[in-house]
């Protein structure tokens, strides 16, 4: 029995397989020996005159490789079908390109291909793969089936040679020489092209440059352009180029190899050295092992610090359970931050205080100008830290508009004292971690803010400013502003307990200053831990001192212009005051400067200037058209003054009292008031009604009028217990149908029975005064010694009525 009936029959495979597999497996003819060196190609007059063709994308074909081919087995199943039909078993191969299977077009195919015999071929599910022997070039001459599958009458062009040239023996020995050359520098060629290359000679050139072509890298349509060429002489012309280039990128690629390779191998040779020089010492005695290195760094630093008996107890145990450890377990890199954080603290190390008064004088004079009251009460402060030697433990609370100079401010004292300062923001907390450190059972726990604060600056005695403490929030997370209860209790803050060290921390040296806007939304335990310091803003004369004294040589030199380049007058500079900062702070006034410096900069270089003066009259081509105007103080029946108080500082408000009609009784409020001032209009209105007569006013003006109150500018919230006088005096002036004759302005609570009641921001509403030109006041009497405790610059030409009931305003005003 026969191989081919002991060999089981697939099922899944086509019977027209099988047949070209038997007949690959049929003895070789005698032309077809080993010993021939070449498998036997055709002879020119054998190759069929009529092929079917199959498109190649990635790469031509040549005559001179042999290779496996995959193809798409739903499209060209009926071609392979019908190549293994005939005796030859020729198909021809043609590049096609990019070009898309089911875009295929007859129009796609190039006129130059390669005849292979088809041998061995295999079936799967989706593909064939069969090995092609190049045989011979073709060329189209005439299509017989322009569909699927292709079939075409050719015709085997002459390649004219003549191989005993010199010329073309020198080309060829040249590629034998390149192809040589890059077999041991690429490893994409192994030995069995080594084999197949001694098949080739100089005396055959053709097949020589075929193969030479198929190995390179190059492109598609470059390789087309070399198998469409028929003169061996041009082809070889075309070939060693492309051979010399890829000669010359694997050499390349071989030097980036080589280096990589002998960096590898460095590093390699350093480790291992490295390790047995670590081995070596520890046997000898003389290195330590990583762990042992992290032991004795964490002593190194305990011999200059003094810690607590109790402290220095828990790093012992700690040490002692690091040294047993794995130096790759987890819980070792735990205990070792865990060490790193707790030797990082400051225990025991501090700061010598300057407690020199000139010196403190000295310096917030230097740093702010203005502010007075707050340089005195912070020199105060230092003063009383003489006598008790040291000013640790205190909680400033530095509260005023934004842009006056409270972080500034906790920064100069810091200096004057000559410690350490650590800043940071709690607006927007709501984590109470963030102040007293997550527990180490969390994966990448830290500590707190403050221990970080310590381990950051050094000593136990810093300046720590808690910025924005007015706008700390609260969440699921806890309530910062309740754990800063025990940071900011000078009982408690002695034994300060962060989660993360679990020891016990002395933060009672520690300088707190904290700064806020508003005390509305700072709870009263907290607050009622902090000595309140307020900065009310500045006048006119104060932004004009600081603005020469910091701001404008600051700008100058941070752009590195020379100060009589730019010339700002005084009048201008108070004009800028005037005209576009007008807020409490100076934030605004060192903008509006900034965008006077930047103009001038312009014209400096356009105009080509050697200076630039800025006066009132060209000051609006600097800044535009002023943002304020001066203030006018309304008058007439009705109208009256009042003084208010807001977060960003005083302002004056006007308050006006109309009678709508005589039809009927009725009193209308507008000017989006908060539920306080409508009680105040309200009280204001029945006392004025109750007392008409006695202010020589008819008893019965009320009783048909339709009056409307309103305070202007209604865009704006107000609320807060200071109008009832001023909204009285307003409804008597209508009443009494007398206006008031002078720049006059009040600020006072009415009760029913005409008592005048204390308010408070005396300060901010003697600035908003000034500010306005209005040098004459009503004051409640019980407020008289906040205006006694104000800085004389203040007080200066100011005149101030005191009332403690109503009929005291009346006579002020009406006299």
């Amino acid at each position: 029995m026969s191989d081919d009936q002991d060999r089981p029959r697939d099922p899944e495979i086509p019977e027209w397989i099988r047949d070209i597999h038997d007949q690959d497996q049929a003895p070789a003819s005698h032309g077809d020996s080993e010993g021939s060196g070449r498998s036997m190609v055709p002879a020119r007059d054998t190759l069929p005159e009529r092929i079917y063709l199959l498109p190649i994308h990635n790469r031509p074909f040549f005559p001179a490789q042999v290779q496996p081919l995959v193809i798409n087995r739903e499209r060209w199943e009926e071609t392979l079908h019908r190549v293994a039909k005939t005796t030859h078993h020729t198909v021809g191969l043609a590049f096609v390109g990019e070009t898309a299977v089911d875009e295929l077009d007859h129009e796609q195919f190039p006129e130059i291909g390669t005849a292979v015999k088809v041998h061995k071929i295999q079936g799967e599910e989706t593909q064939f793969q069969f090995i092609a022997q190049g045989i011979q070039r073709f060329r189209i001459t005439r299509w017989l089936s322009r569909e699927p599958p292709f079939l075409v009458e050719v015709s085997y062009p002459r390649e004219p040679v003549d191989a005993e040239d010199d010329e073309t023996r020198a080309y060829a020995m040249a590629m034998i020489n390149g192809i040589k050359e890059l077999l041991p520098i690429n490893p994409l060629y192994g030995e069995e092209l080594k084999h197949y290359l001694n098949r080739f000679s100089p005396h055959e050139p053709g097949p020589l440059t075929d193969f030479a072509a198929a190995i390179t890298s190059a492109k598609g349509q470059e390789l087309q352009e070399v198998l469409a060429t028929l003169p061996v002489m041009a082809r070889m012309q075309k070939v060693l180029p492309l051979l010399r280039k890829e000669i010359d990128v694997a050499q390349l690629q071989s030097e980036i190899s080589d280096q990589v390779n002998a960096q590898m191998q460095d590093r390699q040779r350093e480790f291992f050295l490295r390790e047995q020089l670590k081995v070596i010492q520890r046997e000898l005695g003389i290195s330590k092992d990583d762990r042992e290195n992290d032991v004795d760094t964490f002593r190194d630093r305990l011999e200059s610090l003094t810690v607590p008996p109790k402290v220095l107890t828990r790093i012992e145990e700690e040490l002692d359970k690091l040294s047993v450890l794995e130096t790759g377990s987890p819980e070792y890199g735990t205990t070792r931050n865990y060490l790193d954080w707790l030797t990082s603290l400051p225990w025991g190390v501090r700061s010598a205080d300057n407690l020199d008064l000139p010196h403190a004088r000295e310096t917030l004079d230097r740093d702010h100008d203005g502010l007075k009251d707050v340089k005195e009460r912070i020199i105060e402060f230092l003063a009383e830290g003489t006598f008790k030697g040291d000013v640790g433990g205190s909680i400033l609370l530095l509260v005023g508009p934004p842009g006056v100079g409270k972080t500034s401010v906790g920064r100069s004292i810091a200096e004057a004292l000559g410690r350490e300062f650590y800043r940071f923001s709690v607006g927007g907390m709501r984590d109470e971690a963030e102040i007293k450190g997550h527990r180490r059972t969390y994966i990448g726990a830290m500590p707190g803010k403050l221990v970080q604060a310590l381990k950051e600056v050094e000593v136990e005695n810093p300046v720590i400013m808690l910025d924005e403490i007015d706008k700390m929030g609260q969440s699921f997370q806890g309530d910062p502003a309740s754990a800063l209860l025990e940071v900011l209790d000078p009982e408690q803050n002695v034994d300060f307990l962060d989660h993360y060290l679990d020891v016990r921390l002395d933060l009672s040296r520690v300088l707190f200053v904290c700064t806020a806007n508003t005390l509305d939304s700072i709870s009263p335990a907290l607050l009622d831990r902090m000595e309140q310091i307020r900065l009310s803003g500045y006048i006119a004369e104060e932004k004009v001192a600081i603005a020469k004294h910091h701001f404008w040589p600051k700008l100058l030199k941070r752009d590195r212009i020379p100060k009589k380049r730019i010339n700002l007058t005084d009048a201008a500079l108070r004009q800028v005051i005037e005209g576009y900062a007008r807020e409490a702070g100076v934030r605004q006034l060192e903008k509006q400067l900034h965008r006077i410096v930047r103009k001038a900069a312009v014209k400096l270089l356009e105009n080509d200037q050697k200076s630039v003066r800025v006066s009132v009259n060209n000051l609006e081509d600097f800044l535009g058209a002023p943002l304020f105007r001066k203030e006018q103080v309304l008058e007439g029946e009705g109208v009256v003054t009042g003084l208010a108080w807001t977060s960003m500082g005083g302002a004056t408000l006007p308050i006006e009292a109309g009678k709508v009609h005589a039809l009927e009784r009725g009193f209308k409020l507008t000017g989006k008031l908060g539920d306080v001032m409508k009680e105040s209009a309200n009280i204001a209105y029945s006392y004025v009604l109750g007392h008409l007569s006695e202010f020589g006013a008819d008893a019965d003006f009320f009783d048909s009028a339709f009056v409307h109150l309103h305070v202007p500018e209604g865009a704006t919230p107000k609320d807060g217990p200071s109008a009832g006088v001023t909204m009285a005096t307003a409804l008597l002036s209508l009443a009494t149908h007398r206006a008031i004759d002078r720049r006059l302005a009040m600020t006072g609570e009415l009760t029913l029975t005409g008592q005048v009641l204390p308010v408070g921001g005396i300060r901010e509403k003697v600035i908003a005064a000034r500010r306005s030109d209005i040098f004459e006041l009503i004051l409640p009497e019980a407020n008289r010694r906040d205006f006694d405790e104000l800085p004389d610059y203040l007080r200066e030409g100011i005149r101030v009525h005191f009332a403690s009931r109503y009929p005291d305003v009346a006579r002020v005003v009406f006299a």
